[in-house]
């Protein structure tokens, strides 16, 4: 019997229950309903990212208003970097307002 905590059972070695392959932009539903989790979430509306481990180490991010739409896949060291970043001040030019660039040039 498989013990595996936050509904990750199904999940395995980098296919789900149904034995296809888990990749890059799949449909985040196929990836189940539990195990899902909102880390950060604020005054948005409800609208946020939502994240869950997967059985070999790697991490699935979804957008929370559209559950069934596609997850991004990342490795370990891949959210472990971004997030040392994001602490680091490394992401704060996302927080910056944007500006009207002047430079588009029409056709």
């Amino acid at each position: 019997m498989d013990r595996r905590q936050n509904g990750e059972a199904h999940l395995l070695h980098g296919k789900h229950q149904y034995g296809e392959r888990i990749y890059n932009g799949m449909p985040a539903n196929e990836l189940g309903t539990e195990g899902w989790h909102k880390p950060w979430s604020g005054g948005n509306g409800g609208s946020c990212v939502e994240a869950m481990k997967l059985c070999d180490g790697r991490v699935a991010i979804r957008q929370s208003t559209d559950p069934d739409g596609p997850a991004l896949i990342y490795t370990l060291h891949e959210i472990q970097s971004f997030i040392q970043g994001a602490k680091a001040g490394d992401a704060d030019f996302l927080l910056a307002s944007p500006t009207l660039r002047t430079d588009w040039k029409t056709a």
